[in-house]
């Protein structure tokens, strides 16, 4: 397994993240998968043993049970939790009551008690900010978020699903207040959808912030079930075609990776995860499986290593359109481009 520092702290987690959004299947989470306890174990004590010690769930998911689920997996595997990075969620509806959902001071403090009590530990490693709550200001998120770090209730805190413009007034707002700012940014980022390359990737590279990436094979799009219009096993973007994707792109990525795949004697998601790991900006892949021989096939992604021309391929194929301002900007800035600069690639 291999390590990477996320962000600007000193905290090494595997580039490999066992995300855990199909256990239990309670409520909407059923989409997902319904993995039980004993599978829940299995897939845990086989990342573990590949050397993963990194672990991403949340509150909303199967309405707490996957967090209770992963602090059971923990006891009944004898794991030693100062081993693991423990990361989890906080922005979702848990309750009916107004104060039940956002990021409220009182409502990030209800929840954080929760999920400690839920996971079994008495901290939390990363604790993320699932999108944006457009009634808290963010002023009053990230100065509970710091008092939590300083409490010891979390380590590091996160975000996911948010504007680029946000995530900066975020860390503008802890910089000029000397607070804890936000260590990663967790978003959705395949050969077939790009977007955060736009905007969002530079400003992590600017700001030397984190990138986790969820659901790296777009919802299955990318794991080798699937062919043009969806044709192939049954899945479950046969049910929900979640999260969304640029479908004449997608399926022009898979024309490459059916055959390199075969070329190269690996499957086609290990392709599409290993070319993820490929990318400087990203510190860890988020991999959920319903299926355990799934999960071991992801874990073979770290092997996997492209040639030059390889990469130049799945790049071309893969290309974001331009459009403005990068378009405009690309053309005004060529004069002082010393070849690093993302603005103009």
């Amino acid at each position: 397994m291999q390590y990477k520092i996320l962000g600007t702290t000193g905290l090494k987690v595997s580039t490999l993240c066992l995300g855990t959004m199909n256990y239990g299947g309670k409520g909407f989470f059923g989409y997902m998968g319904n993995l039980d306890q004993n599978e829940v174990d299995e897939q845990i004590r086989t990342v573990t043993d590949a050397g993963v010690n990194f672990i991403d769930t949340a509150n909303i998911y199967s309405e707490g049970l996957s967090e209770e689920m992963i602090g059971q997996a923990i006891k009944n595997l004898s794991l030693k939790r100062d081993d693991l990075v423990l990361a989890t969620k906080v922005r979702g509806s848990m309750g009916k009551g107004e104060n039940d959902r956002g990021l409220s001071r009182k409502h990030i403090i209800q929840e954080v008690e929760s999920s400690l009590r839920r996971l079994k530990t008495d901290y939390i490693d990363l604790y993320q900010i699932h999108t944006s709550d457009p009634l808290t200001p963010i002023e009053e998120t990230i100065r509970t978020l710091d008092d939590l770090v300083r409490s010891g209730k979390i380590r590091y805190f996160g975000a996911t699903n948010v504007a680029a413009w946000h995530l900066m007034k975020g860390l503008a707002y802890s910089d000029r207040h000397h607070l804890n700012r936000f260590a990663s940014l967790q978003a959705n980022y395949t050969l077939d959808t790009r977007d955060i390359e736009r905007e969002i990737i530079p400003l992590l590279v600017d700001q030397k912030v984190g990138l986790l990436v969820w659901s790296p094979l777009s919802g299955g799009l990318l794991s080798g079930k699937y062919k043009r219009d969806l044709q192939g096993a049954e899945g479950r973007l046969n049910k929900f075609p979640f999260p969304p994707f640029n479908e004449e792109r997608a399926y022009n990525v898979l024309d490459v990776l059916y055959p390199l795949a075969e070329q190269k004697r690996v499957s086609v998601a290990q392709l599409a995860l290993a070319w993820l790991l490929h990318q400087p900006t990203v510190t860890s892949i988020i991999v959920g499986a319903t299926k355990l021989h799934q999960l071991q096939d992801n874990l073979k992604s770290i092997e996997v290593v492209f040639t030059a021309d390889e990469l130049k391929t799945l790049d071309e194929v893969s290309q974001l359109t331009k459009e403005y301002p990068g378009n405009v900007i690309e053309v005004m800035t060529i004069d002082r481009s010393n070849g690093s600069d993302f603005l103009t690639k």
